[in-house]
């Protein structure tokens, strides 16, 4: 019998996952920097929509209000023709960050294919940590307008990404390979970036539209 939308089963219950989306309102969460949500984000028919109006002065991504430390977090997520979004994780809101992404890890929600701005690396495309691990050419993303179901498991610096039931990253916070990648990529120039270890899930808007449902999470 197929799981409604946006709900859990008995044993999801029982392993302690919770939902983070209820489904019909935004009950748990809000806009990075902000006390309520803007006009960008809907819920219509069961799930989370960011209208892609974003990148102005509107701009803002859908953070919860809890704050979650170490964690497996599964969503289901599709795209639009050119699109990039992400879920970001341990953010944190303070004054002097302007944006989720200057402290939250990134798993890249986005249409590998019909991008159309700057080519993208490899660690910019969907399923990867973004700027610091590309998930695999070999990859199993679904069509446009078709729904992914991303997993990421965050366990003590220990971290996984996972697209469709395939895991497409994994790699351990301050090894080696790690700090080399570090060095190499963007976040080198924000220095609040993956540095709380506790913080917000966040939706990003990034000026495109996004979808959202079936947003779950337990505590590890």
């Amino acid at each position: 019998m197929p799981v409604a939308l946006n709900s859990l089963t008995e044993e999801e219950k029982v392993a302690g996952w919770e939902l983070l989306f209820d489904g019909s309102t935004f009950n748990g969460w809000k806009q990075y920097n902000q006390d309520t949500i803007g006009p960008l984000w809907s819920v219509k028919e069961g799930v989370i929509i960011c209208d892609g109006t974003g990148l102005g002065e509107q701009t803002g991504s859908l953070t919860t209000i809890r704050q979650f430390g170490n964690f497996e977090l599964t969503a289901e997520w599709k795209i639009t023709p050119g699109g990039n979004s992400g879920i970001l994780y341990h953010v944190v809101e303070q004054p002097e960050y302007k944006h989720d992404y200057e402290t939250g890890p990134e798993y890249q929600v986005m249409d590998d294919g019909g991008w159309k701005g700057d080519k993208l690396t490899e660690a910019q495309k969907a399923g990867s940590n973004y700027d610091m691990f590309a998930a695999p050419a070999t990859k199993k993303l679904m069509p446009v307008g078709e729904w992914n179901t991303a997993r990421i498991i965050y366990n003590n610096g220990h971290v996984e990404h996972w697209l469709n039931g395939e895991k497409t990253v994994e790699f351990e916070e301050g090894s080696a390979d790690y700090t080399e990648r570090y060095k190499k990529s963007k976040w080198v120039d924000y220095p609040g970036w993956n540095t709380f270890k506790s913080g917000a899930i966040s939706l990003q808007d990034h000026g495109a539209p996004v979808y959202y449902r079936n947003i779950k999470i337990r505590a590890l």
